[in-house]
């Protein structure tokens, strides 16, 4: 566990690594991740699905080195925090998708950190679903150049109001900007122009192209789902349509990186972030589970590797069980990045594997990962939990699975091999005792800063004992029961003099407090956040904070917009509270709420 104790050494993130191996920034490989979202393992033609066609992605498959038993979490953001940081998703602050507990703890690293440090340009483009507020932003964690929707897909709360998948307005470096056309051909879009932009400055770039699809509400260009939909019905023939998009775009930035002469030397990686979504009705891989499952149909997930100047453009299978723990350390060897002698990863860079040399220094095939799904306030031990090696898998404690012998994990052997439970529990023992001391660490938002001030905090992130407002849809319905509200860590960065508006409603919307707003139109595919109805409320009146164990409230107009609060606050991390109230018991959360430091 020698290599657990050393990553919790944390330190800021402050040009983390440079001294490139390479001799100039001609020679450096450049990096391209498309990294989809809720695309499982078996949603691919290429791995014997027998209904869905994804030819572009099937030829990069014939081209590429394959992670055949490669693992993330069973949900998106955890997965997503692995990937980027190369630790384990508990020890990042990043187990579960809403109430806070979404966002990459600030002394993480990132892969775009790493890069930017060591003289790549960086991109972003789609969904980052690390946080949407100061310090957890893409653009505050080394990414350059940065398009994204807000929370975890098109449409969730911390979105621009009223997206849907086609055209709308995602967040531009920081900006709001209106776009056209399907969400996943804008991203592609963007990072085409980001990549021939490097390459005009001569720059090594790295982009990394994280689509929401085929995420739900599911949502396709009607051409792509129309071979699916007669069969399949609207849900999983747009489930299939989302991913044929993808697949057309990946082919189309293939051709692009050949016709711009790019090819040669940039590693291309393809993967997904967890189990599929909807898939594992027609097709799973002979896998049990899906997204969210403990199960391998919950984490088993593709990852490819191309990169012709790196001998890694044949087919080829790597064997041994890996994680997106070990995809930072990989790129940084790959790109002769060197690491900084007082920092570990609880990942191993897996360059030798995917040159076909394995380093004698570690044993593969006995090599044991975690991996689970907590989605709960503060993590459990042993919940939906998978301890794995090549060729076993323990799961939630109890179950083995010889996976070699029962790949769909249908005979548990525990009581034949107890000793090899013993052996996968004690590890997963020390695993848990090392990372425990983490949990209490609460990612806050800040506010104040000058790097985010305004600061827009939504209800996605509220630490609540009701249901999470996640979604625009939910903010629609605006419920009103003792459960509607819920509470913001926040880290106020300088003392002075604050104003908070809330407000139920966005400023984008610009409705009162109390109005309902109408229906938004549907797009093609299935129900969107946006065609709920708003609901209209006629009494509330009051608006209510409460932080740093003190109660403040205002009283506002019917009309009004928002309810403005004005405090002077002390700096430090604290408790943050908002709601709406009105004389016949009405309690309403505050889904939205600017915080402004006045003397910024």
């Amino acid at each position: 566990m020698k290599s657990l104790r050393l990553a919790a050494l944390f330190i800021s993130i402050c040009t983390f690594w440079t001294s490139p191996g390479f001799s100039d920034d001609l020679t450096r490989p450049n990096v391209v991740i498309v990294i989809t979202d809720d695309q499982g393992y078996g949603d691919l033609s290429c791995h014997g699905n027998p209904v869905l066609q994804t030819p572009g992605i099937d030829q990069l498959y014939a081209e590429s080195v394959r992670l055949v038993d490669y693992h993330v979490a069973p949900t998106c953001s955890p997965s997503r925090a692995a990937l980027q940081s190369g630790h384990w998703t508990n020890r990042t602050g990043v187990w579960h998708t809403i109430m806070g507990r979404s966002m990459l703890r600030e002394n993480e690293p990132t892969i775009g950190q790493v890069f930017s440090d060591a003289g790549y340009a960086t991109g972003m483009f789609g969904k980052w679903h690390l946080g949407d507020n100061y310090p957890y932003r893409p653009e505050d964690r080394g990414y350059t150049e940065v398009l994204r929707h807000g929370g975890g897909g098109v449409g969730q709360t911390p979105d621009y109001w009223d997206n849907a998948y086609f055209d709308g307005s995602y967040w531009h470096n920081g900006k709001p900007e209106p776009v056209n056309g399907y969400c996943t051909d804008v991203f592609f879009d963007y990072a085409k122009k980001f990549i021939k932009d490097q390459k005009a400055a001569n720059k090594p770039f790295l982009a990394y192209i994280s689509t929401n699809a085929p995420h739900g509400p599911l949502h396709s260009p009607e051409e792509f789902a129309k071979p699916y939909l007669a069969d399949h019905g609207v849900g999983l023939g747009n489930f299939y349509g989302m991913i044929a998009n993808i697949d057309d775009n990946v082919a189309k930035l293939r051709t692009f990186l050949k016709e711009e002469g790019l090819t040669e030397n940039t590693i291309f990686i393809f993967t997904t972030d967890n189990g599929t979504a909807s898939g594992s009705k027609v097709f799973n891989a002979e896998m049990r589970g899906k997204k969210g499952s403990e199960y391998d149909g919950g984490h088993r997930v593709p990852f490819f590797v191309h990169w012709p100047e790196g001998n890694m453009d044949t087919a080829a299978d790597v064997h041994p069980v890996t994680h997106a723990v070990d995809v930072l350390p990989t790129l940084m060897d790959l790109c002769g990045i060197n690491p900084r002698q007082d920092y570990a990863f609880d990942g191993k860079s897996l360059a030798s594997l995917l040159r076909g040399k394995p380093d004698s220094k570690t044993d593969w095939n006995n090599r044991i990962l975690v991996t689970d799904s907590q989605r709960v306030k503060d993590p459990i031990m042993w919940k939906s939990s998978s301890v794995m090696t090549s060729k076993w898998r323990l799961v939630n404690g109890k179950e083995l699975y010889d996976i070699d012998a029962d790949p769909g994990q249908k005979n548990d052997v525990a009581k034949a091999y107890p000793a090899e439970v013993r052996r996968l529990r004690d590890f997963y023992q020390g695993w848990w005792e090392e990372l425990e001391p983490t949990f209490k660490n609460s990612t806050s938002i800040y506010i104040g800063h000058p790097k985010d001030n305004p600061a827009r905090l939504t209800s996605h992130d509220w630490i609540t004992t009701g249901s999470t407002p996640w979604n625009q849809a939910h903010i629609r319905k605006g419920v009103d029961n003792e459960k509607s509200t819920g509470f913001w860590y926040v880290n106020v960065h300088a003392p002075g003099t604050y104003e908070i508006h809330l407000r139920r409603w966005p400023e984008e919307a610009n409705k009162p407090i109390n109005a309902g707003v109408k229906p938004g139109k549907p797009v093609p595919g299935g129900r969107a956040f946006r065609v709920t109805p708003g609901r209209e409320f006629s009494t509330l009146n009051e608006g209510h904070v409460k932080i740093f164990d003190k109660e403040h409230t205002v009283s506002f107009k019917t009309d009004d917009v928002e309810a403005v609060i004005r405090l002077e606050l002390p700096a430090g991390k604290t408790k943050l509270t908002a709601s709406f109230t009105g004389p016949d018991d009405q309690t309403v959360g505050a889904y939205y709420a600017y915080i402004t430091r006045l003397d910024d």
